[in-house]
Protein backbone atom coordinates (compact mmCIF):
# COMPACT_ATOMS: atom_id res chain seq x y z
CA UNK A 1 0.00 0.00 0.00
CA UNK A 2 1.41 3.12 -1.22
CA UNK A 3 0.75 6.97 0.05
CA UNK A 4 -0.73 9.53 -1.94
CA UNK A 5 1.22 12.24 -3.05
CA UNK A 6 0.04 15.55 -3.45
CA UNK A 7 1.53 19.40 -3.88
CA UNK A 8 4.45 20.09 -1.90
CA UNK A 9 6.32 16.60 -2.46
CA UNK A 10 9.96 16.09 -2.28
CA UNK A 11 11.42 14.92 -5.42
CA UNK A 12 15.18 14.18 -6.27
CA UNK A 13 16.47 13.58 -9.75
CA UNK A 14 19.63 11.02 -9.75
CA UNK A 15 21.17 13.45 -11.88
CA UNK A 16 20.09 16.46 -10.05
CA UNK A 17 22.03 18.38 -7.16
CA UNK A 18 19.16 19.27 -5.27
CA UNK A 19 16.01 18.19 -4.70
CA UNK A 20 12.70 19.64 -6.34
CA UNK A 21 9.13 20.11 -5.19
CA UNK A 22 6.04 18.95 -6.98
CA UNK A 23 3.37 21.26 -8.29
CA UNK A 24 0.11 19.59 -8.74
CA UNK A 25 -2.34 22.51 -10.37
CA UNK A 26 -6.06 22.25 -8.61
CA UNK A 27 -7.86 20.89 -12.34
CA UNK A 28 -8.76 17.35 -11.10
CA UNK A 29 -10.74 18.86 -7.69
CA UNK A 30 -9.43 16.08 -5.23
CA UNK A 31 -7.24 16.85 -1.96
CA UNK A 32 -4.78 14.92 0.18
CA UNK A 33 -4.54 18.03 2.08
CA UNK A 34 -3.44 19.74 -0.83
CA UNK A 35 -4.06 19.01 -4.76
CA UNK A 36 -3.83 15.17 -5.24
CA UNK A 37 -1.51 14.08 -8.29
CA UNK A 38 -1.83 11.63 -10.72
CA UNK A 39 0.28 9.73 -13.09
CA UNK A 40 -0.22 12.69 -15.92
CA UNK A 41 1.64 15.23 -13.57
CA UNK A 42 4.73 14.68 -15.18
CA UNK A 43 4.84 18.07 -16.96
CA UNK A 44 8.34 19.96 -17.08
CA UNK A 45 8.72 22.67 -15.32
CA UNK A 46 5.19 23.32 -15.01
CA UNK A 47 4.80 19.81 -12.65
CA UNK A 48 8.70 18.56 -12.40
CA UNK A 49 10.61 21.87 -11.60
CA UNK A 50 14.49 21.60 -12.22
CA UNK A 51 16.59 19.77 -9.73
CA UNK A 52 19.81 22.67 -9.27
CA UNK A 53 22.11 21.83 -11.70
CA UNK A 54 22.77 18.26 -14.05
CA UNK A 55 25.63 15.79 -14.08
CA UNK A 56 24.27 13.78 -17.00
CA UNK A 57 26.64 13.86 -19.88
CA UNK A 58 23.41 12.30 -21.64
CA UNK A 59 22.37 16.09 -21.62
CA UNK A 60 23.88 17.87 -24.48
CA UNK A 61 24.58 21.39 -22.31
CA UNK A 62 26.35 19.19 -20.10
CA UNK A 63 28.49 17.67 -22.91
CA UNK A 64 29.05 20.62 -24.59
CA UNK A 65 30.39 22.61 -21.22
CA UNK A 66 32.60 19.04 -19.99
CA UNK A 67 34.15 18.92 -23.64
CA UNK A 68 34.31 22.65 -23.81
CA UNK A 69 36.48 22.01 -19.92
CA UNK A 70 38.46 19.19 -21.82
CA UNK A 71 36.95 16.20 -20.31
CA UNK A 72 36.40 17.66 -16.78
CA UNK A 73 32.55 17.29 -16.08
CA UNK A 74 30.65 20.08 -15.97
CA UNK A 75 27.47 20.33 -14.37
CA UNK A 76 24.83 22.81 -15.95
CA UNK A 77 21.38 23.81 -15.22
CA UNK A 78 18.90 21.10 -14.87
CA UNK A 79 16.17 21.23 -17.41
CA UNK A 80 13.80 18.13 -16.88
CA UNK A 81 12.63 16.61 -20.29
CA UNK A 82 9.88 14.54 -19.08
CA UNK A 83 7.88 12.79 -21.72
CA UNK A 84 6.19 9.41 -20.32
CA UNK A 85 4.14 9.29 -17.06
CA UNK A 86 4.69 8.37 -13.64
CA UNK A 87 5.07 4.71 -13.17
CA UNK A 88 3.57 2.48 -11.36
CA UNK A 89 0.59 4.61 -10.25
CA UNK A 90 -2.02 3.03 -8.32
CA UNK A 91 -3.72 -0.18 -9.45
CA UNK A 92 -6.72 0.92 -7.83
CA UNK A 93 -7.36 4.81 -7.34
CA UNK A 94 -8.04 6.92 -10.26
CA UNK A 95 -7.79 10.90 -9.95
CA UNK A 96 -9.08 12.48 -12.68
CA UNK A 97 -9.22 9.49 -14.59
CA UNK A 98 -5.78 8.51 -14.09
CA UNK A 99 -3.99 6.51 -11.50
CA UNK A 100 -3.34 8.15 -8.77
CA UNK A 101 0.30 8.68 -8.06
CA UNK A 102 2.02 7.17 -5.16
CA UNK A 103 5.17 7.47 -2.91
CA UNK A 104 6.85 4.44 -4.88
CA UNK A 105 6.57 6.02 -8.40
CA UNK A 106 9.27 7.04 -10.33
CA UNK A 107 9.54 9.27 -13.49
CA UNK A 108 12.25 8.99 -16.40
CA UNK A 109 13.75 12.35 -17.41
CA UNK A 110 15.29 12.19 -21.09
CA UNK A 111 18.59 12.36 -20.01
CA UNK A 112 18.71 9.08 -18.07
CA UNK A 113 18.20 10.90 -14.65
CA UNK A 114 15.31 8.98 -12.06
CA UNK A 115 12.89 10.77 -10.33
CA UNK A 116 11.81 9.23 -7.18
CA UNK A 117 9.53 10.53 -4.44
CA UNK A 118 11.86 11.45 -1.41
CA UNK A 119 8.96 13.01 0.95
CA UNK A 120 5.33 12.27 -0.16
CA UNK A 121 4.03 15.62 1.09
CA UNK A 122 1.14 14.18 3.55
CA UNK A 123 1.13 11.01 5.77
CA UNK A 124 -2.75 10.06 6.06
CA UNK A 125 -3.99 9.69 2.74
CA UNK A 126 -2.83 5.92 1.39
CA UNK A 127 -3.68 4.42 -2.08
CA UNK A 128 -3.29 0.48 -2.46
Amino acid sequence: MGIQVNTGTTMQCSFGAAPSTLCVLPVNRVMAGAPAANVMDNKPIVNVPPFGSCNSMANPVVAAATAAALGALTPMPCVPVTTAPWMPGSPTVLIGGMPALQNSSKLMCAWGGVIQIVAPGQTTVMTA
